[in-house]
């Protein structure tokens, strides 16, 4: 039987590491498995099982209440991380580098890992620590991956700037079309339009994704190479049978649980193709949901019309200082001159406008419509501001009024107060602006 040591000897006093820094804290590991003192043992072939199927991801293996990082994972993560590379064990003669976070404060260190353009696989224990004891000497506890974290794929609130999209977009080629498909996991839209080699710079641009899926042959294309040299961080080139059209049509017709997407609009192939291969790779990525048998929230698909909206070139966007400045922040642009809305979904409502100009006339009046109708509603006191908040009806190609869509200054020396927010509100000298 193979000796074994205390996996976190230097975390054994108050379950913290005496070379760690002074904010990563936890009690000491449990004692279920012990991290064992060579690369030979059952818990160390289990790592590297796992770790040769999730290739060019850090793989964050939960042992007890913390989260490690073994070899060139544990070299890569800790500068960026900012804790102690430390090593345990011995492999082909050398130690093994070795580094590791709390369970329960993990999110705030994939957040730091996320922006150094990292992706992270998250492999947990699916067993029972007390189950594995009663198998006895029969293996380490159970592990499995059950989720990869990539800039495109985040949910959680504390990864996510809640007053900007983060989109995960795809694109695809089918014969002489090319397709651009575009997601937001945290929200579930869903969008896809035909795009071009000269097009795909500025819808890039408008979207700013954090994360762009295209299959690998695409970064052979000459005509593409400066555009994707300026968006490398944010690439993930896949296999190129993933992006087949026909299979991703059934792949979206099984999951949205139909026989056809006509009903959903008329769609080119490549606009398919790439939408397919979005779906497929949220699966991917989202592997709790597919083990439970569940998956992620999108709406149906909507097709922007090719020239319903002004196409701006990223030098021209970045020019306007739309929505960061020429030093990349948001503070000095347009969008922070004017964003005076009160949450979130608001606030991303406006960004989209803004950095996509309708160019159909009949889609700015009615957006000119809407925003007269609510002036009017208000000047007259017909409609108070807690009936904007709420909205009303508006046909699918119209603007509708949601909850985040306004933003009502209340006055310093109002008598009424606002039906939502109970502060006080003198509708005479209310204001609002539409995102």
């Amino acid at each position: 039987m193979a000796l074994q040591e205390s996996p976190h000897p230097e975390r054994e006093q108050n379950g913290q590491s005496k070379d760690a820094p002074a904010q990563v804290q936890s009690s000491p590991e449990p004692a279920a498995e012990a991290m064992p003192a060579f690369a030979g043992s059952p818990v160390m072939l289990q790592y590297h099982e796992i770790k040769r199927a999730h290739p060019g991801c850090l793989l964050f293996f939960r042992m007890g209440d913390f989260y490690e990082l073994f070899f060139e994972d544990a070299v890569a993560a800790a500068p960026a991380l900012g804790i102690a590379l430390t090593k345990r064990g011995r492999h082909n003669g050398a130690d093994i580098p070795m580094c590791g976070v709390p369970v329960h404060t993990a999110e705030a260190y994939l957040a730091r890992l996320i922006r150094a353009g990292f992706k992270v696989a998250i492999c947990d224990q699916v067993e029972d620590p007390a189950e594995a004891r009663r198998r006895g000497n029969k293996g380490p506890v159970k592990r499995a991956v059950v989720r990869v974290v990539t800039a495109g794929t985040l949910t959680e609130d504390g990864l996510l700037d809640a007053r900007r999209h983060n989109y995960l977009a795809g694109i695809a080629e089918a014969g002489s079309e090319m397709g651009l498909a575009w997601l937001d996991l945290s929200t579930g839209s869903f969008a896809l339009t035909p795009t071009s080699e000269t097009a795909l710079g500025g819808d890039l641009a408008r979207l700013m994704p954090g994360e762009i899926v295209l299959p690998e042959r695409l970064l052979a294309r000459p005509a593409l190479f400066e555009l994707f040299g300026e968006w490398k961080s944010a690439l993930t080139p896949l296999a190129n049978p993933r992006f087949d059209s026909e299979t991703a049509r059934r792949r979206l017709e099984n999951f949205y649980g139909v026989k056809a997407l006509d009903g959903f609009g008329q769609f080119g192939r490549a606009e398919i193709a790439a939408a397919g291969a979005l779906v497929d790779y949220v699966a991917l990525t989202q592997q709790a949901w597919a083990q439970q048998g569940g998956a992620a929230y999108l709406m149906p698909p909507q097709r922007v019309v090719p020239g319903s909206v002004m196409q701006i070139d990223a030098a021209t966007r970045r020019n306007l200082e739309l929505t960061q400045s020429l030093s990349g922040e948001r503070r000095g642009s347009l969008l922070a001159a004017i964003d005076r809305t009160l949450t979130g979904a608001g606030a991303r409502l406006l960004a989209e406008h803004l950095t996509g100009p309708l160019t159909i006339p009949e889609q700015i009046k009615a957006r000119l419509d809407a925003v007269s109708k609510g002036n009017t509603a208000l000047a007259e006191g017909t409609s108070s501001p807690s009936h904007l908040h709420r909205g009303w009806d508006a046909t699918p190609m119209k603007p509708a009024f949601q909850n985040s869509a306004f933003r009502v200054p209340m006055a310093a020396n109002g008598t009424s107060a606002c039906a939502d927010t109970g502060s006080p509100c003198d509708r005479s000298a209310c204001r609002f602006s539409m995102s």
